[in-house]
């Protein structure tokens, strides 16, 4: 993927039929995974234009192709106020949710290059960190978090359900 042009843009409402059809496909990977995460109707078509709408809805193209949808939130997760552990800051900070990847990327450290480009784009905001949860059943995530040095901080409560939080300092 060296040679290829990476781009991360904000998702656009003409996407929109193209990040669902990413996101059904993570459902179903993660489905046959054994996960319980998004096996519970979120998120949904509401949530991908909600996302868009507010512009919090990123994408990660391949040479113009959609590769990857990532929701990216500035300063913003109620749940992440209440956490069992103690995060590495309490400055400005970037939410990572929803991160789905399109069948044809997936296994080709395509996620790897998004937290690059979300680093890129935190550090270039001037914003001291990003932060983002996971399932425990969510071991591509989980190993991804680790290999991009994410510091497991301790746990959310999120849609119901406990998930593990992480952090990255950026500046």
């Amino acid at each position: 993927m060296n040679s290829e042009e990476i781009t991360l843009r904000k998702a656009e409402i003409d996407d929109k039929n193209v990040i669902w059809s990413i996101i059904q496909q993570s459902i179903e990977r993660r489905r046959q995974d054994g996960s319980t995460q998004w096996q519970d109707g979120y998120p949904n078509e509401d949530t991908v234009e909600s996302d868009i709408a507010k512009g919090f809805g990123y994408v990660l193209t391949v040479n113009g192709e959609i590769a990857v949808f990532a929701a990216l939130i500035l300063n913003d997760e109620p749940a992440y106020s209440s956490i069992e552990g103690k995060w590495l800051s309490d400055g400005e900070f970037v939410v990572v949710h929803r991160v789905a990847v399109d069948e044809k990327f997936a296994g080709k450290g395509i996620v790897k290059k998004l937290f690059d480009h979300i680093e890129d784009f935190t550090r270039s905001h001037g914003i001291q960190s990003i932060k983002v949860d996971t399932n425990y059943d969510n071991i591509a995530m989980l190993k991804i978090l680790e290999s991009k040095g994410y510091s497991y901080c301790g746990e959310v409560f999120l849609a119901g359900g406990v998930r593990k939080a992480f952090e990255k300092i950026i500046i």
